[in-house]
């Protein structure tokens, strides 16, 4: 079973959209695809169940039947930082509750099992904790996102080395690109340079998924499973 965490610059980096490309990809390729979004904030009520937008486009590119508390167990109805979310409800985030619901989605017995984190690398989830340190206990291969904005050059290297520094393989990037970036060519070829990890796609910015996911190189991701 290969298991990838998707991670990113910065929050509304592009995460969900990459993950849904990779899964569609792999989808495709004929394998057995489960996804897992621990934490979400920003969700709609619906039939009692607290929905996120994210968490059911991710579900709706997967082929294991799961359910959209499968995918997203966390989840708050306020499009706020998760910890405080929770603090408002008087209410704590566990990384042994994220790890536990993570069991149940290895154990549909997928080949690949895409989780999805929330903001970026570092997100608090309250009481000093990170869930970074969840992708670290469950030993997860991380994909990087970035959002290609001016800055980007520096959150891409702060948190690729952030990623090694856990312990953890980054077997790749991925290039959101937004067409009014200026020389979004050059900061590419930048950090083709700088991060010694393959580029794994540049994706068109808000393209259609199924279009979107003819970008990914998935050759590597295959080849570890």
């Amino acid at each position: 079973m290969l298991k990838l965490f998707i991670t990113a610059t910065d929050t509304d980096a592009g995460k969900t959209y990459a993950a849904q490309a990779i899964v569609h990809a792999l989808v495709q390729a004929g394998n057995k695809v489960a996804v897992y979004k621990p934490i979400s904030a920003g969700c709609e009520l619906i039939d009692n169940t607290l929905v996120n937008e994210d968490a059911l486009l991710l579900l709706n590119q997967s082929n294991c039947q799961q359910t959209i508390s499968q995918v997203n167990p966390i989840a708050f109805e306020q499009p706020i930082a998760p910890h405080i979310a929770a603090s408002k409800l008087q209410q704590t985030i566990s990384i042994n509750d994220i790890e536990r619901n993570y069991e149940d989605v290895i154990n549909l017995a997928a080949d690949v099992v895409i989780c999805e984190g929330a903001g970026g690398w570092r997100l608090p989830l309250g009481q000093g904790k990170f869930l970074s340190e969840f992708a670290q206990t469950s030993e997860q291969n991380v994909i990087l996102v970035v959002n290609m904005k001016l800055g980007c050059l520096n959150h891409a290297m702060l948190t690729y080395q952030a990623i090694i520094s856990d312990g953890l393989t980054c077997l790749g990037w991925i290039a959101n690109c937004p067409d009014d970036m200026p020389y979004l060519a050059e900061n590419i070829s930048e950090l083709t340079a700088l991060l010694p990890i393959p580029k794994l796609a540049e994706l068109p910015f808000d393209e259609d998924i199924r279009q979107a996911a003819k970008h990914i190189d998935i050759s590597l991701l295959t080849s570890l499973k």
